[in-house]
């Protein structure tokens, strides 16, 4: 019979020496490594962004996976609540970042200092900055999603179920505590990585771009622009020469990109077709939901917009807006390049769509679906379907560009009207626009760019404001970014309300258009076409409808950010400060 020297309850508490654990694991600079590599992963997952849905609850986008004009989508129709899917795993997948980044954080603050080596402590430096800028970023979001900025801050790493149970801190301590974070990674973070292994790490550059986002959203105009001008000036961006450079797999982390998702179709197999541990685009899958070729319509563009694009003016004195007809003869694109990369049009015959010389070669456009996004889209590549690249699975290598330089260019911009300054708003505007070669804003022979065609408008501040707004925000940026940018937009302009009722009065009709197909067949795109008519016309379509119900339904108490999530009001009894 053996017999043991230590009691019964000796033995059953001792440590496992196989098993990790934090007392085992956070001990050098490969564990740190290790685990910034988590909070990339964790910062990759389009839970933290919701883009689709964001978009249904702003003016851009309509969607729910059954054709027109049947809807039943509770964030376009304005009715969701705190039970609603999208706001619980918006939340949850945040706070799963925000805790990979705090233990980063905790374990690089006890290690430096200890290594006896000053690369591995400026590695150490490094990694530690990462971490701080995504628990600032996942907050700037949080901040700017969720009850009215007012959330809990974990600056800790929770060891028992106690620590789970934070109370929401007032909305101007969260922003204060997210801005020291950005603060501190915009001083340490590097403004650029020379080992292309790094390419896609977190910048400098990108926390200015959203300490200057925060003040531009708590209307510190002047604030906003010092940020703005840093990083149009001190970081080497510029805009790409193509904008299309900036939605596909083309020029991925080019010279306009501040902040970027990246992402590779070198995935694993043995992992299903939405498991986030893979390595390609699986968790967003904007391909599926922006419709197009095999598309399920979860969200594609609004009327208005569809309308914005296709009206959007050439700048005829561009030689980039020439193109040469079937007949030889030299003749002017019929939409903008602007228009032609981010969307995808029927009778847009100057450029391919899934390896069609024409877009409506390649696209039925049917049940009232006159346009579909091309970004996110693998459009471009020439192939048929998303299939012949991961077959039997949909996945895409498509980064996520989350922050550009266009955007800060017209955020700049926003910032100078509001200071009085028109004629330097109007400056960063037409560079955005001359990039797509479109018409330029103001008198003829004006501005940086005077030999280009312009629209010979006066504008004063208020009239460049509505411009900038509600033609070159979602012409330029529709269908991008972190995700709610555009309801932040609407709701710190204070029109959100006034925007659906303003859309919900207008009519649309829709006309059919003929093309011939690549194999000589002569077909009808029926109902392909979107028109607005005014009110009264008998051709009106009331199908087409749009935004009827948003304006009846969007209350901004209880719209204007997401609620709680109920999975929190359920877990955490201490939530509103005391247990309940």
């Amino acid at each position: 019979m053996a017999l043991f020297g230590c009691k019964e309850e000796e033995f059953l508490e001792q440590t496992n020496p196989n098993q990790i654990s934090t007392g085992t694991f956070w001990r050098n600079l490969g564990d740190l490594d290790k685990g910034i590599i988590a909070t990339y992963k964790a910062f990759a997952s389009g839970n933290n962004y919701k883009l689709i849905d964001e978009m249904l609850r702003s003016d851009i986008a309509w969607g729910t996976g059954y054709q027109r004009p049947n809807n039943v989508n509770p964030y376009y129709l304005q009715i969701f609540t705190e039970a609603d899917a999208s706001p619980n795993q918006k939340w949850a997948q945040l706070y799963v970042t925000i805790f990979r980044a705090n233990q980063v954080i905790k374990a690089a603050k006890r290690l430096m200092g200890t290594f006896g080596d000053e690369d591995d402590e400026e590695e150490a430096r490094e990694v530690y900055a990462q971490a701080r800028f995504f628990r600032g970023f996942m907050y700037f979001i949080l901040h700017n999603s969720y009850n009215q900025g007012s959330v809990p801050i974990f600056d800790f790493v929770p060891e028992n179920e106690a620590d789970f149970y934070q109370s929401v801190s007032p909305a101007e301590a969260v922003r204060t505590f997210y801005l020291e974070d950005l603060q501190y990674a915009s001083e340490n973070l590097p403004f650029s990585w020379d080992d292309p292994k790094d390419l896609g790490r977190v910048t400098a550059g990108a926390a200015v771009a959203l300490i200057g986002q925060s003040h531009l959203y708590a209307g510190n105009f002047s604030e906003a622009a010092v940020y703005f001008k840093r990083v149009i000036d001190d970081f080497g961006y510029s805009l790409a020469p193509n904008i299309g450079s900036n939605f596909t797999t083309l020029d991925e982390f080019n010279e306009e990109s501040i902040l970027e998702i990246n992402y590779t179709m070198n995935y694993k197999n043995e992992l299903g077709p939405w498991d986030g541990r893979d390595t390609a685009n699986t968790s967003s899958l904007q391909k599926l939901l922006t419709g197009g070729p095999g598309g399920w319509w979860g969200g594609v563009l609004a009327n208005w917009l569809i309308l914005e694009y296709r009206n959007e003016q050439i700048d005829f004195s561009d030689a980039r807006n020439k193109v040469i007809d079937e007949d030889g003869n030299e003749t002017f694109r019929k939409f903008s390049l602007r228009t032609s990369w981010s969307v995808a049009l029927v009778d847009d015959e100057d450029t391919g769509y899934y390896g069609s010389p024409k877009t409506g070669q390649a696209s039925n456009f049917n049940v009232r679906m006159t346009a579909f996004w091309r970004k996110h889209t693998n459009w471009d590549l020439g192939m048929k379907s998303e299939d012949e690249i991961s077959p039997g699975k949909s996945r895409s290598a498509i980064n996520e560009r989350l922050i550009r330089l266009a955007q800060i260019y017209l955020q700049y911009a926003e910032c100078m009207i509001e200071m009085g300054n028109v004629d330097e708003a109007l400056l960063y505007i037409n560079k955005v626009r001359r990039r797509s070669a479109v018409q330029l804003l103001g008198p003829n022979g004006s501005g940086e760019f005077p030999q280009n065609d312009h629209d010979n408008i006066v504008y004063d501040a208020a009239s460049l404001m509505e411009h900038l707004r509600y033609k070159e925000y979602p012409l330029e940026l529709s269908c991008e970014g972190y995700g709610g940018m555009r309801n932040i937009d609407l709701r710190r302009w204070g029109v959100k309300k006034q925007r659906f009722e303003e859309l919900s009065k207008r009519r649309y009709h829709a006309l059919h258009y003929p093309i011939t197909l690549e194999d000589g067949r002569n077909v009808t795109r029926w109902a392909s076409i979107v028109e607005e008519l005014t009110p009264g016309d008998p051709n009106i379509d009331e199908a087409w409808n749009e935004f009827v119900e948003a304006s009846q339904n969007y209350n901004p108490d209880s719209h204007a950010y997401w609620p709680l999530p109920n999975s929190e009001i359920i877990a955490n009894p201490k939530l509103y400060g005391s247990d309940f």
